[in-house]
């Protein structure tokens, strides 16, 4: 399993426009093949600054996803909006606690 952590900033006036995309995109991107999880997240002290957390049942999933047509366009429609440069992370569980 790997978990896919994406942060994003916005510039003000882009906010909401960035939550349409992902409302119109979340179901679809949960429906691609090995897509376990997808949630949106706002930073609290920051309300330009959103996070998504994605997991996948395996790193292929993930990449096949990245390079599907859903993600170029949504990626293209999300990427003008913003205000700094976006920053990701994969993460792979190292151990369940218990």
């Amino acid at each position: 399993m790997i978990t896919r952590i994406v942060r994003m900033e916005f510039k003000p006036e882009h906010r909401d426009r960035f939550r349409e995309i992902f409302q119109q995109s979340c179901k679809s991107i949960r429906a691609m093949p090995g897509c376990l999880y997808l949630s949106l997240h706002t930073q609290a002290d920051n309300d330009c600054v959103f996070y998504t957390v994605s997991k996948w049942n395996h790193p292929d999933d993930l990449e096949n996803y990245r390079q599907s047509d859903l993600f170029k366009s949504t990626w293209a429609n999300t990427k003008i909006l913003f205000d700094q440069k976006p920053s990701a992370w994969s993460l792979t569980p190292e151990a369940e606690l218990i």
